[in-house]
């Protein structure tokens, strides 16, 4: 299961998100199908598949990456960050997961 904020879901469900940066101890696995949901016992919206996963530091983060990541600035981007995980570091490293939607 993968856990979305309802605006990064909707992303997703429109090919607009195709990337995220995770901080946690479990790692999800390539080539793995996860259900994407708002909440743990929601119902699935939908579903990815992990196709690549790396690690990197937060202040790394190219402008393509941004895109990927749904947001159409970094400014967007490090504002969301910020509303979800508490503050922005660009030293953070993060595992980063591309997906594609099926």
């Amino acid at each position: 299961m993968a856990l979305f904020k309802r605006r990064n879901l909707r992303a997703i469900l429109e090919g607009r998100k195709t990337q995220t940066r995770r901080v946690h101890k479990h790692t999800w696995q390539i080539g793995k199908v996860y259900a994407v949901r708002t909440s743990y016992f929601g119902k699935p919206e939908g579903y990815i598949r992990i196709v690549r996963k790396f690690r990197q530091r937060l202040g790394d983060i190219s402008p393509e990456d941004v895109r990927k990541e749904g947001f159409r600035s970094l400014e967007e981007f490090q504002k969301a960050w910020t509303a979800i995980n508490g503050c922005w570091d660009p030293e953070q490293v993060v595992t980063v997961y591309e997906f594609i939607l099926l």
